[in-house]
């Protein structure tokens, strides 16, 4: 326990909670008393006849009571000094181990749609994230699609059949605004990266990289501690770009065809950037195997924990240990009144600065969730699920998720749901229920929950965290009511894990038993989606979402730019 404890390095010596002591001070008033109490009993002999004063003084050794002063000043003295905390050596702590995370930025701009790569530069482009997904990476990697705008199409996910079978319909139209704006797609790469501080990788599968190109990556490298591997979707011959739905050719403002190729040039100047490789495109898998390989080399990350005073090494159970020795001597008759005095000056009342002393911080929380105040009660809980229901009452969603996700019971699971749900995120709190119901298949809350929020329309619900020590309330066989929501399922969530059955889920048919009538889909996002203050009727609801992934991410993008009222850059540029 005290390896390499000694010998003490002076020169590092220190306190680590030099502020107690002061505490110095009333303990050698203590002694002072002490002394003071021995004078009064040489008082007393004056007052008392002397033939009386053997039967009423009882002798003792005035050495002893000496003594006994000295060393219960030296306990509490020791005491002082092991509660500031000397230390001479600092402990090394390990640091915390991340996974790195991989984003593919998938240029579908119209140029793409040119052919001199067979069948086309985007097919082509297709083909090799295919191919990067068989080489398993083994990291966890998600699929950005970009043009005017950007725009998730699948978040960070291990399953990779989710973007493999999201890919095959992707098109220029799917995309809100023509155009190419890789300086967003960078800024959406960063936001979905967000989710771990762990530095990621951005594939770029794209075609014109020119001067704004080399900027956007530049800008991108410098800001962040992250790689980009370039795979350009191109030749140097080049073709000429085709206008959609149509044989003819885009033409510049001078009237000239519009010719893409790729710029030899730009290339060699992004090679040169620290952190950015860019990789010839190959007839085989042989581009991808060696950018899958760089992921996998590079998967795990250390995170260097920050310096703290709590990296120096705490001595006082050094002191302890003789402290407790002498405090032994108070087992003598007499000295346990000494005692008191400290209990004197350290009350054991909630509010008191010493109710750390006699309180555990999760009696202090409790005590605080009582009264109705969460959200102190949640920064004094120690354990993750009290902290996480105190910051779900206290309305900081957020905060609770980070909780719950500590608890990996179904319990826990099924709580990191209702804050999912209460956030917003619909489909975390879906996928949150399925999970908590395979975890305990007879905890009937999750099973009910998931039940419920797949039949009711997406709003708000009664429901409430339940806290790990207390019994069912019989809450949970009320139904929670609801509200149509006024916005659609908005799934692009940065850091949010994506599965297979959620994004099958989140365009499954919707129906309702209506004695109204039951409304289509429009074909149309509404421009004044965000403008109508008047509800939807709650018996008008989606009777159908195409099953054509497509369809359905075309109409999300439209929601998406409507919503956030986006625009494209005006530097006139359609393909």
């Amino acid at each position: 326990m005290f390896d390499g404890v000694f010998p003490i390095d002076w020169e590092a010596f220190h306190f680590l909670r030099a502020k107690f002591l002061w505490l110095l001070v009333p303990v050698l008033l203590l002694p002072l008393i002490g002394l003071l109490s021995m004078r009064q009993d040489l008082a007393w002999k004056k007052v008392i006849a002397p033939h009386l004063r053997p039967y009423v003084i009882k002798k003792g050794s005035e050495g002893a009571k000496y003594a006994m002063q000295l060393m219960l000043a030296l306990a509490l003295s020791l005491g002082v000094l092991a509660l500031a905390g000397p230390t001479w050596k600092k402990v090394e702590v390990p640091g915390q181990e991340l996974e790195t995370p991989v984003v593919i930025l998938l240029d579908l701009s119209q140029s793409m749609m040119a052919a001199d790569l067979q069948p086309n530069r985007l097919e082509r482009a297709k083909f090799k994230i295919s191919d990067l997904l068989e080489q398993n990476p083994q990291a966890r990697v998600a699929l950005v699609g970009f043009a005017g705008t950007a725009h998730t199409i699948v978040p960070l996910t291990r399953d990779y059949e989710i973007i493999t079978s999201h890919i095959d319909g992707l098109s220029p139209s799917t995309m809100p605004f023509p155009g190419s704006d890789l300086e967003n797609a960078f800024v959406l790469a960063d936001s979905v990266m967000s989710v771990t501080t762990a530095p990621g990788t951005v594939l770029l599968l794209s075609d014109d990289l020119g001067e704004a190109e080399f900027a956007a990556i530049q800008q991108f490298v410098q800001a962040n501690a992250g790689k980009v591997a370039v795979l350009p979707m191109g030749t140097d011959a080049g073709a000429d770009v085709p206008m959609p739905h149509s044989k003819a050719f885009f033409k510049d403002s001078e009237g000239n065809v519009v010719h893409s190729s790729l710029d030899r040039q730009i290339l060699s100047q992004l090679s040169s950037l620290d952190r950015v490789s860019v990789h010839d495109l190959t007839l085989d898998d042989s581009d991808v195997a060696l950018i899958s390989k760089s992921i996998s080399d590079n998967l795990k990350f250390t995170e260097k924990p920050e310096e703290k005073d709590d990296a120096w090494r705490d001595m006082g159970l050094l002191l302890v240990i003789p402290m407790a020795f002498l405090l032994l001597l108070w087992f003598r008759r007499g000295w346990v009144m000494y005692g008191l005095v400290l209990i004197l000056f350290s009350s054991c009342t909630e509010g008191s600065k010493f109710a750390n002393l006699w309180y555990t911080p999760d009696f202090q929380g409790q005590r605080l969730s009582d009264r109705g105040d969460f959200a102190q009660a949640a920064q004094r809980f120690d354990d993750p699920m009290r902290k996480g229901v105190a910051n779900f009452k206290a309305g900081n969603y957020s905060a609770a998720i980070e909780e719950f996700q500590q608890d990996t019971t179904a319990q826990g699971t099924y709580n990191l749901g209702l804050a999912y749900f209460q956030s917003g995120d619909t489909l975390a709190a879906m996928l949150a229920f399925q999970n908590a119901a395979e975890l305990d298949p007879d905890f009937a809350p999750a099973q009910q929950a998931n039940q419920q929020l797949q039949q009711m329309p997406r709003g708000e619900s009664g429901m409430t965290p339940e806290k790990a020590e207390e019994a069912d309330d019989g809450d949970q066989g009320k139904k929670a009511q609801n509200k149509q929501n006024d916005s659609m399922e908005d799934l692009s969530g940065g850091g949010q894990e994506a599965t297979k059955k959620d994004m099958e889920t989140a365009r499954n048919e919707e129906t309702v038993n209506s004695n109204i009538h039951m409304g289509k889909e429009l074909d149309e996002v509404p421009d004044d989606i965000t403008a109508s203050k008047q509800p939807m009727s709650d018996k008008m609801l989606m009777r159908k979402v195409d099953d054509d992934p497509a369809l359905f991410l075309q109409k999300k993008f439209e929601y998406q730019v409507k919503k956030s009222n986006q625009k494209p850059k005006a530097d006139g540029k359609k393909w």
